[in-house]
């Protein structure tokens, strides 16, 4: 039996089974992908806004020629710390509900694998790192099932030379567009608000304003999608009511946290914030031996916990398991922003 089960291989999950096993605590993570699975899902080009050491695990050197890293060495890294700490990590291993024995001051892990297998974990304390790429947030209008709208983007180059519309108005739905019309397609942009977000990294911000001011790419400001139909996204702005040509429907809304297997287990979730209630400085929710790190920890607010803060959860949670001073959390210098 573990002391530790970390819900979810991302890299505060795994920074969480470093600081469990260097305070001599066994640990097993369980993810539903594969490691880091959050960091598969992010655009093939994408680079990093935090530095390599601010990335980086359990003082492991994260060594890159260049000065930010991107995708790929994001991905090579992380596998190479959970080769050299020889982390228990049980890829393609969904977690479907939590369970207490109060009896036994212990938790029922139920998870089943991708082949099907049930599988039941008894461990001693249990960590919600479960991030939120899994759970998007949805428009919630008829139409957003269909094939041709996705709300993940990895690359332009299946959409050359074709109608396509971005939703959204962050770094995401701009860095979508710009590589969408960089890759050939007829792109127009719909965002509910009246210009750009203002958190736009300041390198993509004056691209897109460039862009749309030529007319590369059109905007439908104020606007919002009402229904997607094969070959047409339907939104009412301004003007009225408006049927856009779009191929591909790219939904750029963010993701909200999954915290549904809290909630199952009695968790009370804030619905203003999306925040589990928890003690800030233990991560400790209202369940004994129940936690949460990562950015579950902020709810729908994703922009106050990224890798280089959250990583030092699992150090908070330790010394609560231990009965120990919670660590002061570090000075956050910079923000990972994919």
């Amino acid at each position: 039996m573990p002391d530790l089960l970390i819900i979810g291989a991302g890299p505060c999950g795994l920074a969480a089974a470093i600081s469990a096993q260097r305070a001599g605590l066994t640990a097993c993570v369980l993810d539903a992908g594969p490691v880091v699975s959050t960091i598969t899902e992010y655009p093939y080009y994408v680079n990093f806004f935090s530095t390599a050491e601010k990335l980086s695990l359990g003082n492991i050197p994260f060594v890159v020629a260049t000065d930010k890293p991107n995708r790929r060495d994001a991905l090579a890294y992380y596998r190479a710390v959970v080769r050299h700490f020889g982390l228990d990590v049980r890829q393609y291993e969904r977690v479907e509900r939590l369970e207490r024995l109060d009896d036994e001051a212990a938790w029922l892990v139920h998870s089943r694998t991708s082949e099907g297998v049930a599988v039941t974990t008894r461990a001693t304390s249990v960590v919600v790192a479960t991030g939120y790429f899994g759970s998007p947030n949805y428009l919630g209008v008829p139409g957003e099932e269909l094939p041709h709208v996705h709300h993940v983007y990895r690359e332009g180059h299946a959409s050359f030379d074709q109608d396509v519309v971005v939703v959204g108005g962050g770094n995401s739905a701009a860095e979508a567009a710009l590589d969408l019309w960089r890759a050939g397609a007829r792109v127009t942009l719909v965002h509910f608000g009246p210009t750009f977000d203002k958190r736009i990294k300041p390198w993509v911000g004056p691209d897109l304003d460039n862009r749309v001011k030529e007319g590369a790419i059109a905007t439908r400001w104020n606007s919002r999608v009402t229904s997607i139909e094969p070959g047409v996204a339907i939104i009412r702005g301004p003007a009225g009511e408006e049927d856009l040509p779009a191929r591909f429907v790219y939904v750029m809304t963010g993701f909200v946290p999954n915290t549904e297997l809290l909630r199952e287990v009695g968790v009370p979730i804030d619905p203003e914030t999306g925040i589990a209630h928890h003690d800030p400085e233990t991560l400790e929710t209202t369940l004994p031996g129940l936690f949460i790190a990562g950015v579950v920890v902020a709810g729908f607010d994703a922009n106050k916990v990224f890798i280089e803060n959250g990583r030092f959860h699992g150090d908070r949670i330790i010394a609560r398991l231990l009965g120990r001073p919670t660590p002061s959390p570090p000075r956050l210098s910079a923000e990972l922003d994919t």
